[in-house]
């Protein structure tokens, strides 16, 4: 036995460095399982932030020198963060980006919490299918509705002689294509949490005078309130960084609702770019999503783990 031992250490001293390593995970998997962590962990943290970090390159960089820009900025300009707000109403933008994703998020928690409560607390025939086409919604390419819901928002579609109301430049053209694009998913998430809340909670409500909408929003509603948070917040992260609904329902002005797309855009012109002053305003729009995850990570984490975990 130790001649055998002595002779798997003279060979494991023979091998070289990546052999010893693979015989070491063999005997103590736990070597292998935290080495795949960590270059798991590396890889996501480099492809994530990176993209940030260059954007902060190439704003930091003044315009005549973007091209010479690399792992660090040619040069120091930080005055692009106020330019972008000199040279545009980008605050404006932002603002109207925010409303228009706030809106969007308080008709879908809304409605989805409607159908969620059909879905996952009342049992009838075709229940099953008909979620099934609810969230077969979710897959079809926005560019499939474009021009149907063109026409309609600019006024060119006659229903028993009226036509169609004229929403484009408006918070509407953007707000109700989007409610119906990003619905299915609050309505999937909801209804998984609805269905979980025992019957004798809602019972009991309604034995006290509570009508079934009274105890939707009086007891079903705070006690999922983590997937409550969970839908609103990917609702609102979704239509915020939306590009294109956002970008053709309007013409791009400050003025009539054009959002955050259109001001990040608004500082390329047909002969030259201010790619700085693009990144810029790109890094300031995306602090209200980062702050809102941050704020509401633990919220994101509980409601999708509860609504993966609970019986």
């Amino acid at each position: 036995m130790a001649g055998a031992q002595a002779s798997e250490t003279s060979d494991e001293d023979d091998a070289g460095p990546f052999t010893r390593w693979v015989q070491k995970s063999i005997r103590n998997p736990d070597r292998t399982y935290r080495a795949m962590f960590y270059v798991v962990t590396i890889f996501f943290l480099i492809t994530t932030l990176f993209p940030f970090y260059w954007l902060l390159v190439l704003a930091l960089t003044p315009t005549d020198l973007v091209d010479q820009a690399g792992l660090l900025p040619a040069g120091f300009n930080p005055e692009a963060f106020i330019t972008i707000f000199e040279q545009l109403p980008f605050h404006v933008y932002l603002f109207n980006s925010f409303v228009i994703a706030l809106g969007t998020t308080v008709v879908v928690l809304v409605l989805a919490s409607l159908v969620g409560y059909v879905f996952g607390r009342l049992d009838f025939p075709g229940r099953g299918i008909l979620m099934i086409l609810v969230l077969a919604i979710s897959y079809f390419p926005p560019a499939a509705f474009l021009l149907p819901l063109f026409r309609l928002f600019t006024g060119n579609v006659e229903i028993l002689g009226l036509s169609s109301p004229f929403v484009f430049n408006s918070p509407i053209g953007i707000g109700l294509p989007l409610s119906a694009l990003f619905m299915p998913l609050s309505i999937f998430i909801l209804t998984t949490f609805y269905g979980q809340i025992p019957d004798g909670l809602e019972d009991a409500a309604r034995v006290e005078g509570t009508t079934r909408l009274g105890a939707l929003f009086r007891v079903i509603i705070p006690l999922s309130a983590p997937g409550v948070a969970t839908a609103g917040v990917l609702t609102f992260i979704n239509v915020y960084s939306e590009f294109f609904f956002s970008y053709l329902m309007t013409d791009g002005q400050a003025q009539n609702w054009g959002p955050l797309v259109w001001g990040i855009l608004g500082y390329q012109t047909q002969y030259a770019a201010s790619y700085n002053l693009m990144a810029a305003a790109s890094i300031i729009g995306v602090l209200p999503v980062a702050i809102l995850v941050v704020i509401a990570q633990e919220r994101i984490v509980s409601g999708l783990t509860s609504g993966a975990l609970k019986e």
